[in-house]
């Protein structure tokens, strides 16, 4: 049955009342009897603290995804973070523990493996909707025009995770093609047909940012242990921010795009999202390298990939020069950011206490966001349409026969589950109506000129310049220019907007963009290459502020690892959220387990 309105609201309320009661949320651990080991909250656990969990015995695989399933089926109706439940994750979970009993990788990390991995080995992770698994998922960019197809591999980054032995847990909701659809007043970050509205878990309806929206908002709440997103502009760093955790944005061509749902070839990448710097380094060592699939990541100035776990260094801003480009911050401030640069001042202060020269002023020599939004425009348009056609042409099974983004776009006018018009097809008109193609002389300049204005007079120039290591911005004006010109952003939590602050709605009118007690994040942007660089710098501020700590959702599953009942072979764990007798349960714990959960709770 459905839950009334005057049920939800009082949920609601109860939530917010035990949040404004215990604002900090200090960091607790919970013991469930005298003969339970004490376990680490699951929105706070790291991927270390799994390893020792595993490593001494206290923790198995089958118990921690029996564990966030329980936390999915819990607090999914709310946030609709998660689409997908793979149905293969407990066999995978079964045969990790069996590797785990019989071998002594944990403890024998020289005997030909990186330690990186034996520490990765049995993390959980959850991809987003458009990166493909060849299992029994789906892979929709949260469209119903992709339900049911089946892809003739999977991406090498998911192929680099199972290698890695990461469990691949489910797939999180996105802002249906990657925002790349609707006007922004028509549509909302995060919602998409197939997986529905995602919201933020810091303020009731929260808007989430987008388009790894899903990815953020599950890592912030203890649904994974780590997710990975995609960004084309600002589609990692902003969902991170708005889920006050760690996103890192990588060099273009440091991690494949091979059978990811595009947008863009020369603006897409891949990376990874975490509650810390430290458990995103690890996933970031875990994806990138080259890959025959995608011809970008040849220029990788390395054979093997860095261990980005190294850089997390306590001293990483000690000696550094990093540079604050003013004007490319005060075009996006308004009203709604005050709070932000109050905190991003005070945290200059810190980054100057911990040893860094900062250089103010050190601005972009030519800075025109109409133009290169033009320019991007151009690109972005004509690289879908023919991105999209290829990524198609690759899909073993097909049932709705979409071959093209004309296709696609008559499969979503005529879908009613696509709530057009509402939410129309704006990108995509304009996309199709372009005369010029990918290769054409016109989108070739536009992304000419895009390098230029992203690179030699923008980022790049001002680094070399002022002979700098790193800028620092505010995420919400970071990511424009690295979009453009492939570089690299690390953003972590920078604060929160404080208790008074007046609320602001989207555009839709739909969700709330500003509130109390909304993270925002600050970002460390470099030259192409420079992750580990980025990294150290951004660890070290991150261990000096602590600030994701300060605050915690005012939603959050109650279910933890010290929860569980002993698992036996005919209850394995209990499911707090019972299917109804009229809905058939799926096979194994299925794929669509959350949607089915969200619709008969």
């Amino acid at each position: 049955m459905q839950l009334s309105l005057a049920t939800r609201l009082a949920y609601v309320f109860s939530v917010v009342s035990t949040a404004l009661s215990n604002p900090t949320g200090e960091h607790q651990c919970r013991l469930a009897s005298p003969h339970t080991p004490t376990f680490p909250l699951l929105d706070d656990i790291s991927i270390e603290d799994l390893h020792t969990l595993f490593g001494n015995g206290s923790l198995s695989s089958v118990n921690l995804v029996h564990a966030y399933i329980e936390r999915i089926v819990e607090i999914n109706p709310s946030l609709r973070a998660v689409g997908e439940i793979n149905p293969d994750a407990l066999d995978i979970a079964r045969a990790l523990d069996v590797e785990r009993s019989s071998s002594t990788w944990h403890s024998n990390p020289d005997q030909g493996k990186h330690l990186w991995l034996l520490i990765v080995r049995g993390l959980l992770t959850i991809p987003q909707d458009n990166i493909a698994t060849k299992d029994q998922m789906n892979n929709t960019a949260g469209s119903y025009a992709l339900v049911g197809a089946k892809v003739s591999r999977e991406s090498s980054i998911i192929t680099r995770l199972r290698e890695a032995g990461a469990i691949i847990l489910g797939k999180a909701t996105m802002g249906e093609w990657a925002q790349c659809r609707s006007r922004k007043a028509s549509s909302s970050h995060g919602w998409s047909a197939y997986g529905g509205q995602v919201f933020g878990a810091y303020y009731p309806q929260q808007d989430p940012s987008g388009s790894s929206s899903g990815s953020a908002v599950a890592v912030s709440i203890g649904l994974s242990l780590g997710s990975i997103g995609t960004e084309t502009s600002g589609s990692i760093v902003n969902p991170a921010e708005r889920s006050n955790v760690v996103g890192i944005k990588p060099t273009l061509g440091l991690t494949s795009r091979d059978m990811v749902i595009p947008i863009s070839l020369r603006q897409d990448t891949v990376g990874p999202i975490g509650r810390t710097v430290k458990d995103a380094a690890y996933m970031l060592t875990a994806i990138a390298g080259k890959d025959r699939f995608d011809n970008w990541t040849s220029v990788q100035p390395y054979d093997t990939t860095p261990d980005y776990v190294k850089a997390c260094n306590h001293l990483g801003l000690k000696g550094a020069r990093v540079g604050i480009p003013r004007n490319g911050i005060d075009y996006y401030t308004d009203g709604s950011t005050k709070p932000v640069m109050v905190a991003f001042e005070k945290a200059l202060q810190t980054v100057r206490d911990a040893g860094a020269r900062v250089i103010e002023e050190a601005n972009f020599s030519s800075f025109d966001p109409p133009a290169f939004g033009r320019n991007s425009s151009i690109v972005l348009d004509t690289d879908f349409v023919v991105g999209l056609s290829d990524y198609l042409s690759l899909l073993s099974s097909n049932p709705n026969g979409v071959h093209s983004l004309q296709d696609i776009a008559h499969f979503t006018r005529h879908d009613h589950r696509e709530e057009h018009p509402d939410r129309d097809t704006y990108v995509w008109d304009r996309q199709l109506s372009r005369n010029i193609t990918s290769s054409s002389t016109e989108s070739w300049a536009a992304y000419q000129a895009d390098l230029l204005m992203g690179g030699e007079q923008g980022v790049v120039g001002a680094l070399d310049r002022h002979k700098l290591d790193a800028l620092i911005m505010p995420t919400f004006s970071s990511f424009h220019l690295p979009a453009i010109a492939g570089l690299p952003i690390v953003s972590v939590p920078l604060g929160f907007y404080p208790a008074q602050t007046p609320l602001t709605m989207n555009l839709k009118k739909t969700m709330v963009s500003v509130a109390p007690n909304i993270p925002f994040g600050i970002s460390f942007i470099g030259r192409k290459w420079s992750e580990e660089k980025l990294i150290s710098l951004a660890y070290a501020f991150e261990q000096r502020t602590m600030i994701r700590r300060q605050m915690k959702p005012y939603i959050r599953p109650t279910f933890e690892l010290s929860d569980q009942l002993e698992p036996t072979e005919e209850t394995p764990y209990k499911l707090k959220v019972q299917y109804q007798a009229s809905v058939p349960k799926p096979a194994g714990l299925g794929q669509r387990l959350v949607r089915e959960v969200v619709r008969n709770v």
